[in-house]
């Protein structure tokens, strides 16, 4: 006989879909001036956020004071119990339902990254897919295996089992707001946690509030999930509230260092995503057209503001001059502009605070020695794609996580020197090498410090079924995403069962 779903299975959630829903996800009335914890709620503080193409306000939101984060993780607490005792078709459902009302609401979604993200079309199209593919890739954790049988001895069961962790704090940063979010607060979810999401105020809404209203539609019991975006006070609530077992944090290097050591003092699991210095290797036998093609994307893409993006463009010194032709001439014909307005290739940087640290870097570089080949200027916020060459290892540029639209290429000589160059920074995230010989190429990569490696590709990769991380400046070497999320989001309980209680001998 077959057993009987439980109410909530995903063929009674699913049937009502979408003639009952609003027709649009976020509507102002339900978010202006709010936060959320289960329900929508005002606070003291307000917030205005801008669209950084035009600088014109898009709305304003609630801002969470340690109190609130404290009630927050409270009511997360109290409500994960019962979540994590529910059926596994249970949660899986709502999981599913999320990721078909994120189908549902693409277009919507897609024109809030633009809008408050700076994000060009091409970009938010498919961050908006990828939160798709991440919510049905964790459809099926809820029903994965959940430990291992070990050896011992006769009339004696030994069980290792992976258990939720409780509540999951997570704080998220504004480049892919929806995606870096989702990453983490759908696994958690999934596998039995409650979750308290800090998403940036500047991307509060694409960034948090889409994620809580999907959650909210898709039937997640109130108080698993809070949306609390906050300044920097709220952030370090959240590390050391007692009631929050985990930090998953993905930011700048700077930030990551604090959130790791003041989760440390209070000896809490923590994941640091940081930042990255990534290499593009470009071997004299590639195709320049491709490596060209690579390192523009690699580079440029998201106006540089991205944790893997190729910040160093390590050219082999018998194709340097071609390449660094080509790339010009490939930059020559980028547009930039108001993503909203037109197709084009690279938006606004995100502040005036990010903007005037790019310019800052580039005068810095051509100080020391790197020659402007084009760019180098902006207008408000949409700074002009860079490309910078001659740069040494020593250079500035060479050095620091430049975080904008600067291609910085550097030539060496040989495959020692390149594995050489890659290695010479504390970061290590990703990188990636372009050659036809995928032998050569593999022989490199096997010297490199990084979490991730992509040979024949540039270096900003994330399939959302592989594990995500980095090394040394780059993370504490945990990886989310994938097999990855049970060991993020879960912790290990070794249980025994006896048929009876022995006698000691005292």
């Amino acid at each position: 006989m077959t057993e009987a779903l439980p109410r909530e299975s995903p063929h009674f959630l699913e049937i009502y879909m979408h003639d009952q829903l609003p027709f649009t996800l976020l509507d102002p009335s339900v978010w202006t001036d709010n936060l959320f914890t289960g329900q929508w709620q005002n606070e003291k503080e307000l917030a205005e956020v801008f669209a950084p193409a035009n600088g014109g306000s898009i709305g304003r939101i609630a801002m969470a004071d340690p109190a609130r984060v404290a009630a927050s993780t409270v009511s997360a607490r109290r409500a994960q119990v019962e979540w994590a005792a529910q059926h596994h078709e249970v949660r899986a459902a709502v999981i599913r339902r999320a990721a078909s009302l994120a189908e549902h609401y693409r277009d919507e979604i897609t024109d809030w990254l633009v809008q408050e993200s700076g994000s060009t079309q091409g970009k938010a199209a498919f961050e908006a897919s990828v939160n798709i593919r991440l919510l049905l890739e964790c459809t099926s954790l809820p029903s994965h295996a959940v430990g291992e049988m070990l050896p011992s001895v006769p009339g004696k069961l030994s069980l290792a089992r992976r258990r939720p962790l409780g509540v999951i704090g997570v704080i998220s940063p504004f480049n892919f707001p929806l995606c870096l979010a989702m990453r983490a607060v759908a696994p958690a979810l999934a596998l039995g946690n409650a979750v308290v999401l800090k998403p940036d105020p500047r991307t509060a809404i694409s960034g948090g509030f889409v994620i809580a209203r999907l959650f909210e539609l898709a039937g997640l019991p109130a108080g698993l999930l809070h949306v609390l975006p906050g300044h920097a006070a709220a952030g370090e609530a959240l590390v050391a509230d007692p009631n929050v077992a985990m930090i998953q944090f993905t930011g700048s290097t700077v930030a990551g260092r604090k959130v790791g050591e003041l989760a440390g003092r209070h000896l809490k699991k923590v994941s640091l995503e940081l930042g990255g210095k990534n290499s593009l290797i470009v071997l004299e036998d590639a195709d320049l057209d491709i490596a060209v093609s690579n390192a523009a994307w690699g580079a440029f893409l998201h106006q540089g503001q991205i944790c893997m993006a190729s910040g160093r463009i390590l050219v082999q010194r018998t194709v340097y001059p071609r390449f660094i032709e080509k790339l010009v001439e490939k930059v020559r014909g980028m547009r930039i502009g108001d993503p909203g307005l037109a197709d084009v290739h690279l938006g606004p940087l995100i502040s005036v605070v990010q903007r005037d640290y790019v310019a800052r870097i580039v005068a810095q570089a051509c100080a020391a020695g790197a020659k402007l080949e084009i760019g180098g200027n902006y207008d408000d916020l949409f700074f002009e794609p860079t490309v910078l060459s001659d740069v040494t290892s020593d250079n500035p540029a060479f050095i620091h996580e430049v975080f904008g639209p600067v291609a910085v290429i550097t030539p060496f000589d040989s495959d020692d020197e390149a594995v050489e160059l890659c290695n010479r920074t504390e970061y290590g995230l990703s990188a990636g090498i372009i050659s036809k010989n995928v032998g050569r190429a593999l022989q490199i990569a096997e010297r490199l410090q990084t979490g991730m490696i992509h040979i024949n590709d540039q270096t900003v990769n994330d399939e959302v079924i592989n594990p995500f991380g980095g090394v040394g400046a780059s993370g504490n070497g945990s990886s989310i995403g994938g097999p990855a999320n049970w060991e993020a989001f879960t912790h290990w309980q070794w249980l025994t069962i006896k048929s009876e209680a022995p006698l000691y001998q005292f």
